[in-house]
């Protein structure tokens, strides 16, 4: 499962680096707003991944 972590990870870094990009080039409020938000999301689910294996529920 770390493979699968690893690129979440990496996925989430790059997502995050984008909206950076797109926050640099904004010309309003509005827009700095949404991307500032989007970052702050993508950070928060980056910062709850489990460190282990994901626990399976019994179906």
């Amino acid at each position: 499962m770390t493979d699968v972590r690893s690129m979440l990870i990496r996925s989430s870094e790059k997502v995050i680096a984008h909206y950076r990009l797109l926050l640099a080039g904004t010309k309003s409020y509005k827009e700095r707003d949404l991307y500032l938000t989007r970052i702050e999301r993508e950070q928060r689910l980056l910062d709850g991944l489990p460190d282990g294996m994901p626990r399976r529920s019994a179906a």
